[in-house]
């Protein structure tokens, strides 16, 4: 999908707005909600980050891909500014990751999404084919201050 004109996606490190993604996973999202800002930078220099960035150049829009760049990934943070939704980045976003080329021999990219399943099997990701296999330790609400 085309990008709106004046915006861009981009995999350059360099370029994440560290404070303007911790604002949104600790304030906005439901699944890191009160992470405090050194995990999220840490996260974003152990992954591989895209930036989704406006006209005016200011970020409006994040992923990252946990990875071996070899074999399995994991995409995660996925957002994109509430007031910048409905224009086509999202689509452009995982586009972009999809072509990133330290992810084309990947067997498998995991992700885990509450409402979102419409929008990610358009990609081809689909359920589990054998839940039962797979397991996880999950620390729900580990960051929300008590």
């Amino acid at each position: 999908m085309p990008l709106p004109e004046g915006y861009e996606v981009s995999a350059d490190p360099d370029r994440i707005d560290v404070d303007y993604v911790h604002r949104y996973l600790s304030e906005v999202s439901y699944w890191a909600a009160g992470i405090p800002r050194d995990i999220v930078a840490r996260s974003i220099a152990n992954s591989i980050p895209f930036g989704v960035y406006g006209p005016d150049g200011a970020q409006v829009g994040f992923a990252r891909v946990i990875t071996d760049r070899a074999t399995f990934a994991y995409l995660a943070d996925v957002f994109i500014d509430p007031g910048q939704q409905r224009r086509g980045l999202g689509k452009a976003l995982l586009e972009t990751i999809f072509a990133h080329p330290d992810l084309q021999t990947l067997r498998r990219f995991l992700l885990v999404t509450l409402d979102a399943h419409a929008l990610y099997a358009q990609y081809g990701f689909v359920p589990l084919p054998y839940p039962d296999r797979t397991m996880a330790i999950i620390k729900a609400d580990l960051y929300r201050k008590q």
